[in-house]
């Protein structure tokens, strides 16, 4: 992995900006083809409706997908600093999506105060809950803390598709074929209290570990259900 250094390197700024550039109409490409079967879509309107800003929860593996989902509506996502980092920003950025530098493992709290700062301008968020390094499906609390600090619920969601090609990686990341049938499943928006304690967010972090797990069930049953 290419570190922070990266920056000094006028091949690897090249570099990084020339992989947005492919990966993107590639990923677009893709998207185009997917057919797609939902539950629970109105949850994300009715957030909006509430007056409020969703807060996107789901699992590291599901990436691309829920880029192509999602695109053009202003949501912001954190991606790491380093090389990877960049040119990843490069591509979601071009699908309508804004960033903010960071991870848990390094510029964590600076990430999540521009995710704050963001939400009190209007825009939604979103959190990979097992990024970025893992163990996969274990959610960490970055997403608990953000709904504590900004009175936005958290909306999860997962998604599955009938054909993909997984990844030699830690969270198994699946890359849908094309033309593949693609499900996702919304659940209802979990709300954390600004009061919560220590015990208060675990509980809250367990319980939309807990949600994340039966939505993908309901996904995979959609999969499975289809003609």
């Amino acid at each position: 992995m290419i570190t922070a250094d990266w920056r000094a390197s006028r091949s690897k700024r090249v570099q990084a900006r020339l992989i947005s550039a492919l990966g993107y109409p590639i990923i677009a490409a893709l998207g185009s083809t997917f057919r797609w079967r939902g539950e629970g879509a109105e949850q994300y309107q009715r957030v909006l409706d509430s007056g409020r800003r969703p807060i996107m929860a789901f699992w590291h593996g599901r990436i691309l997908p829920a880029t192509v989902y999602f695109r053009q509506r202003g949501i912001v996502v954190i991606t790491s600093e380093n090389f990877d980092g960049e040119w990843i920003a490069g591509i979601v950025e071009r699908f309508g999506y804004g960033t903010a530098r960071g991870s848990t493992s390094r510029g964590a709290k600076r990430a999540l105060l521009q995710l704050k700062r963001e939400m009190a301008s209007g825009k939604p968020a979103a959190f990979t809950l097992d990024g970025p390094r893992g163990p996969a499906r274990v959610a960490q609390p970055g997403a608990v803390w953000l709904a504590k600090a900004t009175g936005n619920p958290i909306l999860p969601f997962h998604i599955e598709t009938d054909r993909y090609w997984t990844a030699h990686s830690w969270d198994r990341t699946q890359i849908p074929k094309p033309y593949a049938t693609a499900a996702i499943a919304i659940g209802e928006p979990l709300t954390v209290t600004g009061g919560a304690d220590e015990a208060g967010i675990e509980r809250a972090r367990q319980t939309l570990e807990q949600r994340l797990h039966e939505l993908e069930t309901r996904a995979r049953s959609m999969i499975e259900s289809q003609d």
